[in-house]
């Protein structure tokens, strides 16, 4: 159970005063947004207000005691202003939960025959949750319409509003914003690197790897349309002027905020995801690099693969030298693989994370470290691998990496974690996702049609 904060609640309230001031202190805004003439709270202009907005507000609805409830704040707080009333109203419906959080709780599933009943999303709930998972937002006129309809209870007016969704411009930063949660990109945020030491790496060539990533996935969602698996293996990519310098890359008109694609050179170290600056660099440490974390990051993400976590009383400290000599971090991490306490875990993490020794903490190419050749071949569950680029080829084809990102996105979708009840339509996914190439636009049609997208657990009710 969690709580809402005193500090949270007058935030709330706050946002609530401003916009409404805001719509009422300008008088083309406030009627446009009432779209009548009101003169008292009797009009029938109130009552309209209150079922459009509230409809907009709370994604269905409002019943007949919801909206006599309202007209009577109207009447109470006008004061002889007719409009005074309607902004207390409108203040009063931006801070209310119905609002402020997403309510579905659905209704009996008239197509169950169990008890206790599992309970299917209504249309509106349809509305709300396509809506949000798509566009991040609220439903437009359109989806409550068809919600009014009867609509999106299913497939084919599912598949159809999914369609249209997807084709607006409003779905690819929602998508992107997916990505950028399955990927982890937000810590590309909180990285800070000793600029004396890596000159190279600024703020803005963090900010730069992070979009790079997401218009990877958008090349394959909505321009390409092709096997998401890609990720893993394309040398296709997007620059902006200073992470095409720091690639050593051309880059025709690429600037400081415009990309532009560019291909990485086939016989260069980088191909996939996994080559590039977003990866490699959240996956380091501030002075060194980490194959630990950056194989647990493979295991975890793209396999969702489960990892234990350390002991507690674990040493984590790997001397850089043994007899005066300099030891590379490949050394040292199998000094640190003998100790049984850690060798179980550091054996799964290790051998993914050790191909990409070639790029230091920041994600620049390197052949030596500290002077002494650097090493990246390394077996993965029982398989050699040369370095990361082969890797990469080898995740493109893997079943295991499409069945990560059903489960991934069927976490977004759903904003929980997937349980027990959740494997029937997930191996349903699954088989869809590889039947569709695994082209990522066909899984999201899939998933919304799916019983898990559509269908909720029985409430349960404290006593």
């Amino acid at each position: 159970t969690t709580t809402l904060p005193e500090q949270g609640t007058q935030q709330y309230a706050d946002a609530a005063v401003k916009i409404t001031e805001l719509v009422f202190a300008d008088a083309a805004r406030r009627d446009a947004l009432i779209k009548c003439k009101a003169q008292t709270a009797d009009d029938s202009c109130v009552d309209d207000f209150i079922r459009r907005i509230g409809l907009k507000l709370f994604r269905r609805p409002l019943t007949e005691e919801d909206v006599q409830r309202w007209v009577a704040i109207v009447a109470d707080t006008a004061d002889g202003d007719i409009h005074r009333g309607l902004q207390t109203a409108l203040y009063g419906m931006l801070q209310s939960p119905r609002f402020l959080y997403r309510v579905e709780l659905g209704e009996p599933d008239p197509t169950d025959n169990h008890v206790p009943q599992r309970r299917r999303y209504d249309a509106y709930d349809m509305a709300q949750r396509l809506s949000f998972l798509f566009w991040n937002t609220t439903p437009d006129d359109t989806l409550l319409a068809a919600a009014e309809q009867g609509e999106l209870l299913d497939a084919d007016s599912l598949r159809r509003e999914t369609l249209r969704l997807l084709d607006s411009p409003r779905a690819r930063p929602a998508i992107q914003g997916f990505f950028d949660q399955y990927l982890n990109l937000g810590a590309l945020a909180k990285l800070e690197r000793d600029t004396k030491r890596y000159p190279s790496f600024t703020t803005t060539l963090a900010a730069a790897m992070r979009t790079e990533a997401q218009l990877i996935a958008d090349d394959l969602v909505f321009r390409r349309d092709e096997d998401i698996r890609q990720l893993y293996s394309t040398r296709r990519t997007f620059v902006n002027s200073e992470l095409a310098e720091f690639y050593g890359l051309p880059a025709p008109g690429a600037s400081e905020v415009a990309f532009v694609p560019v291909d990485m050179p086939e016989s260069g170290p980088r191909a996939g995801l996994l080559s590039l600056g977003a990866f490699l660099t959240m996956n380091a440490h501030p002075t060194s690099t980490s194959p630990t974390l950056r194989g647990k990051y493979i295991l975890e993400r793209v396999l969702c693969r489960l990892v234990p976590p350390p002991p507690g009383n674990v040493d984590t400290n790997l001397d850089k030298e043994m007899g005066g000599m300099p030891r590379t971090v490949r050394e040292r991490l199998e000094e640190h693989r003998k100790n049984p306490a850690c060798s179980g875990c550091h054996s799964m993490m290790d051998p993914p994370g050790l191909l990409f020794e070639s790029f230091d903490p920041i994600g620049a190419y390197r052949p030596v470290e500290d002077g002494l050749p650097v090493q990246t071949q390394s077996e993965v569950a029982g398989q050699p691998f040369n370095d990361g680029r082969e890797l990469g080829q080898k995740l493109r084809q893997d079943a295991e990496v499409g069945a990560c990102l059903v489960r991934q996105l069927y976490r977004h979708a759903n904003g929980r974690l997937d349980q027990a009840g959740d494997e029937r339509p997930l191996q349903k996914l699954e088989q869809h996702f590889e039947k569709s190439g695994y082209r990522f636009r066909e899984l999201l049609i899939a998933l919304v049609q799916s019983e898990g997208f559509r269908t909720a657990a029985p409430v349960e009710v404290t006593p």
